[in-house]
């Protein structure tokens, strides 16, 4: 009789391959099946989805089961994938990311489109991210994580679908449970400032500024505040369908027969 392989699990982030979130998750999945990093070799927050094409990316094992790429987080899924890893993974996780990804960030997080990434690919694929600042609470993650891996590797996944999880920077003990939520809204005022360089020329730097949430029940940003752990399904397929069908209702006949000549 064959002897039944342990699940392969692929690892990854945007904090980079030495991020302390990303090695707390490598020594607590092994428990659930065999972990293995294949990371970015710097930071790479705010990416989103972004592919390297127009430059060569290689591969640096610095340790058994941990490789670092000079790329993105979907480069990074992307040669998991097809290249190092023995065989197709079971699962991809993507974290954990310190910081929260919630409401908009989703849209600039390189951690999230990892796990977008992983789904195209037809795999599992969960993000993980921890609210607040340091010290963070990587116990509440990593027991979070082994839970969530378990499930989806013994029930599965919806079709054309991810999970983008946020963990409250509490001890496990002062979580009150886990929520399914949908994505909120979270901007940010002042994120853009203006400088001058060591010249006197005006230049601007993108970042910080104070977030604006959405607390409305059953958000990911309200539940997360509540000390729940949000668990947001993001659809890949992006298609607008209540606005498909009123712009067909509303400019079909309009657009029926149109010509440029």
């Amino acid at each position: 009789m064959q002897e039944k392989k342990s699940p392969l699990i692929l690892l990854t982030n945007d904090d980079g391959v030495y991020a302390p979130g990303l090695r707390i998750l490598f020594a607590g999945l092994r428990e659930t099946g065999e972990p293995i990093i294949v990371a970015p070799d710097r930071d790479n927050s705010a990416v989103s989805h972004s592919l390297s094409l127009h430059r060569p990316l290689t591969v640096k094992e610095l340790e058994k089961n941990i490789y670092a790429i000079n790329g993105t987080p979907a480069d990074c899924v992307t040669l998991g994938v097809e290249k190092v890893l023995p065989r197709r993974p079971d699962l991809i996780v993507s974290g954990i990311n310190a910081g929260a990804n919630l409401g908009h960030d989703i849209s600039y997080s390189g951690t999230v489109s990892a796990a977008k990434e992983g789904t195209i690919r037809g795999v599992p694929s969960i993000a993980l991210s921890i609210s607040g600042e340091a010290p963070y609470q990587f116990d509440t993650g990593i027991q979070c994580a082994r839970l969530l891996a378990s499930l989806i590797l013994t029930s599965g996944m919806p079709n054309d679908c991810y999970l983008n999880i946020n963990i409250p920077n509490v001890k496990a003990a002062d979580i009150r449970g886990m929520k399914i939520t949908r994505q909120g809204r979270r901007t940010y005022e002042n994120a853009l400032q203006e400088l001058c360089d060591p010249w006197g020329k005006p230049c601007f730097w993108i970042g910080g500024g104070s977030p604006s949430r959405e607390m409305e029940c059953g958000t990911d940003s309200h539940e997360t505040e509540k000390n729940y752990i949000s668990i947001t399904p993001i659809h890949v397929d992006l298609t607008n369908y209540e606005a498909l069908d009123a712009l067909q209702q509303s400019w079909g006949d309009r657009l029926k027969g149109f010509s440029f000549s």
